[in-house]
């Protein structure tokens, strides 16, 4: 028999976890459908089990290390009472209520779960190189977030890999702390806006390498360089670093409700202003997967407390 819930959270980042602590101290027993760790795409407890230290999340002066502080997130959840399953979702169904959740086949007559309220917390992934060693070098040397690691490259030289707003606004912000920072970009324009573009060519510390890409990293265990070439001559060699942020667009984790759910034009999930609710009743979207502006761990955490709140007002709406 399918097993209804009143709550089924669908990841378990920042976000997903502080709306599991949310609704299970609201004695709402949630289920969360955390993904499975086969690839970064699909990563139980979001993209910080793949972060070194964190120094800007509030409550901790010293740091935390990120695979920590997404651990002391789930003993917080399972402690008021949710149930974590290590599970991938392969298919949801909002047309119906309760709203249909599949695991496993989802060509299945029947849903495995069904939920009264749905959270989605499935976050968004940075866009990588796709390069050996890639994942293994992230969080010592290579980064996706300035502001998150930014800190650490004081008086270092630095990359950032792209040619859009997100790149040029990373290259400005490290340029705060990085001796140089050298902006590697396969054209020889770049397609950011202007106003940006002007800001990073009259930034003393920026500096461009057009026309390349890179094609390996360089260093064990610990990010000493890139191996690049250009585009045009072919021509391939060492560009030595401490560190380099890729910065060429994320990716939302919204394949599931493609046709089911409003979207922005760059697949993010649309909510009501100001709050998590999307266009289907009951069902909120909280973090990353609709945030595609601030993308810090803090303000996930924040919009899975308010996704669970409005869970928790429209479930007692439901059954009243």
């Amino acid at each position: 028999m399918t097993d209804l819930r009143d709550v089924i959270i669908i990841g378990s980042g920042p976000a997903g976890l502080t709306a599991a602590i949310y609704t299970a101290r609201a004695n709402l027993a949630p289920l969360v459908l955390e993904g499975e760790p086969s690839s970064t795409s699909d990563q139980p407890g979001g993209q910080l089990m793949l972060t070194t230290d964190v120094e800007n999340f509030p409550g901790f002066p010293d740091g935390i290390m990120g695979p920590e502080l997404m651990m002391n997130f789930r003993m917080q959840a399972e402690r008021f009472g949710a149930e974590i399953q290590t599970v991938k979702v392969s298919r949801v169904d909002l047309s119906t209520r309760p709203f249909g959740v599949w695991i496993g086949d989802p060509t299945a007559a029947q849903p495995t779960h069904q939920a009264n309220a749905l959270i989605i917390a499935t976050g968004a992934q940075s866009i990588m190189l796709d390069l050996p060693n890639e994942t293994e070098l992230v969080g010592h040397g290579l980064s996706t977030c300035a502001t998150c690691d930014g800190f650490f490259f004081r008086d270092q030289e630095i990359a950032v890999v792209g040619g859009g707003d997100s790149a040029l606004e990373e290259a400005n912000f490290l340029s705060r702390f990085a001796s140089k920072v050298t902006l590697i970009h396969r054209r020889d324009e770049l397609r950011a806006s202007k106003i940006m573009q002007d800001r990073a060519f009259n930034n003393p510390k920026i500096e461009f390498l057009w026309d390349t890409v890179v094609t390996g990293y360089l260093g064990d265990g610990k990010l000493a360089g890139v191996m690049v070439e250009n585009v045009k001559t072919g021509e391939a060699s060492e560009f030595p670093l401490s560190g380099l942020f890729i910065a060429i667009g994320h990716r939302p984790g919204t394949d599931l409700y493609r046709g089911q759910l409003a979207m922005k034009d760059n697949g993010y999930l649309e909510t009501v202003p100001g709050r998590t609710a999307t266009d289907v009743e009951g069902v909120f979207a909280v973090g990353d997967v609709t945030d595609d502006y601030y993308r810090q761990a803090i303000t996930a955490a924040g919009s899975g407390c308010q996704g669970a709140l409005e869970a928790e007002r429209y479930l007692e709406a439901l059954h009243d």
